[in-house]
């Protein structure tokens, strides 16, 4: 069961609200953005895009009803902005009324209406579709039309994040280019590598594994963005994008975290380092049930061994090592771009002394060759973790040296990307060397670590009853402030039954040619605010005109 997000009912107060994130800015426009990316997008069909550049893609394609603003306030309904939907109302705590703009238009210039947005539930909802986004629907029971403007959702019950539920997680879809198509073939139809949306950009053409292009919806209901084109250009690796950006020939990347790419960026006169906050964690999850989910381990079944190894791990350290001093340690299952990130939450100490004597206290004793032993077990446990991560394969090598003088004798297990996730759901492993990116509502860390979560996020099984009930409390409060010290006692009851290390949020930093303006990046979406840059007509180059 996927735990369901939720929404305070005040929208009323948002008729007359600002326009959405996207929304082009006042004055010139012109310029093409070049992004360089080292994955091609798998489908431009957005309930089955699977990877970030066809998100980034649908993003800009596609239009929500509404949308975040750069508060990343999921709690109520003052955090976001009219895209489709030109207002919203909760005429009861179980039904939010959608009021669609009827401005907006399709790119082939049929009107954007209410069976538009049924439509589209039904098919993010359907079995064959088999979207990711599905069980972030679950709260909602249906969705109906009261009239060709009017979208009705129905909710199972009240909770704060109703809006954000009905708005993030679905992108609306033109019910009369789809309703046509076998549901099971929707991903792999025509459409899916040339779509059709009513979003700021139209798209163009799709090159695989070379380029993406869009282009400017000048009829754009709320404003035509400033940018003319937006290209992705298909590179092998990031070594190449960052050669690509600094020969001219790209104009920005979305994510820089090796330190030596990072310098030579800073270095170069024609780019900067765009930073955000990060979204991204990346922990150690112990097996609490033992390999295939069964029984207790035999080591990580118990929590004070737990916290006995989580105590022996120098994090601050660990965090200095692979990224210098941009890097940051986490507070727990959550990073600095959500908004329940506070420095007071608890966490267990780095304590080399203290876990020797806990280890002590439960039992294992030093063995040979300086391993730990109780009932003829030895301290010796595998990690796994993917052959594609250097920066977990780095962090892997620290972790074993780190453990090792407290008599712990971690072995490395490097795999190929998809065995190590298939080893990770069928809980085949010790522990798992996880990296996450994190939804901007807090709801997603009851996803990975609530004993109601799916199996296959909550890869240790980790079950709490303490964790659960505080975790829901904060999700029902109504607001950010009366849930803030909620979700602190929830992750400070988590950090200490260590059912995993929470070792570091990479610092998260987009690359940028300098002759961009207006570039501010939202930290679930980069692009989110890419209406509103330009090119200044001084700055153009010739791909630009």
């Amino acid at each position: 069961m996927t735990i369901p997000r939720v929404v305070v009912c005040a929208a009323l107060l948002l008729a007359g609200c600002a326009g959405p994130a996207r929304r082009a800015g006042e004055g010139a426009t012109g310029g093409t953005l070049v992004i360089v990316t080292t994955g091609d997008a798998d489908v431009l069909f957005p309930p089955a895009g699977a990877v970030t550049t066809s998100a980034d893609v649908a993003g800009l394609v596609f239009s929500r009803l509404a949308d975040l603003t750069f508060d990343l306030n999921t709690v109520d309904d003052s955090g976001f902005v009219p895209e489709l939907a030109r207002s919203w109302d909760h005429p009861d705590s179980t039904t939010l009324v959608f009021h669609l703009d009827p401005r907006a238009r399709w790119h082939d210039g049929v009107p954007v209406r209410a069976a538009d947005v049924a439509f589209s539930f039904d098919v993010y909802r359907d079995t064959l579709v088999n979207s990711r986004f599905r069980p972030n629907l679950d709260a909602i029971d249906s969705v109906t039309v009261r009239d060709s403007l009017t979208a009705v959702f129905h909710f199972h019950r009240w909770y704060p994040e109703q809006l954000y539920d009905a708005t993030y997680h679905m992108k609306v879809l033109p019910r009369h280019l789809l309703d046509s198509i076998p549901r099971a073939r929707l991903a792999s139809s025509a459409f899916a590598r040339a779509p059709v949306g009513s979003g700021p950009f139209r798209f163009v053409r799709w090159e695989a594994g070379a380029v993406i292009e869009l282009a400017a919806d000048t009829a754009y209901f709320l404003g035509r963005p400033r940018l003319d084109r937006v290209i992705w250009r298909v590179v092998p690796d990031l070594g190449s994008a960052v050669g690509v950006l600094l020969a001219g020939e790209g104009d920005a990347i979305p994510l820089i975290p090796p330190a030596e790419l990072r310098a030579r960026v800073r270095a170069a006169p024609t780019l900067r380092l765009v930073p955000y906050p990060s979204n991204a964690v990346a922990y150690v999850a112990f097996n609490l049930r033992g390999r295939g989910g069964k029984g207790a381990h035999p080591i990580f079944g118990d929590r004070d061994v737990r916290r006995a190894l989580a105590m022996g791990i120098d994090r601050a350290t660990l965090v200095r090592s692979l990224f210098g001093a941009e890097g940051e340690v986490p507070v727990g299952a959550t990073a600095r771009a959500q908004w329940i990130w506070s420095d007071s939450i608890r966490q267990v100490p780095f304590d080399t002394a203290g876990a020797r004597r806990l280890l002590e206290a439960r039992g294992w004793r030093s063995g040979p060759g300086g391993v730990r032993w109780k009932s003829g077990v030895p301290l010796r446990f595998s990690l796994l973790y993917p052959t594609t991560s250097r920066l977990r394969q780095d962090a892997a090598v620290l972790l074993q040296a780190q453990l090792k003088p407290l008599g712990v004798d971690l072995r490395l297990q490097p795999l190929e990307f998809t065995l190590f996730e298939e080893r990770s759901v069928r809980k085949d492993f010790d522990a798992t060397f996880q990296a996450r990116t994190l939804d901007a509502s807090p709801a997603s860390v009851l996803q990975l670590f609530g004993s109601e979560g799916a199996p296959q996020s909550n890869y240790g099984s980790y079950a709490s009853p303490a964790f659960d009930a505080l975790a829901h409390r904060a999700i029902a409060a109504p607001t950010r402030v009366a849930a803030r010290p909620l979700w602190r006692e929830a992750l400070g009851t988590l950090n200490e039954d260590a059912p995993a290390v929470f070792l570091f949020s990479p610092p998260v930093a987009a690359a940028v040619h300098r002759r961009f303006a207006g570039v501010r990046i939202r930290p679930d979406e980069w692009l989110a605010g890419v209406g509103a840059w330009f090119v200044p007509p001084r700055d153009r180059l010739p791909r630009d005109r």
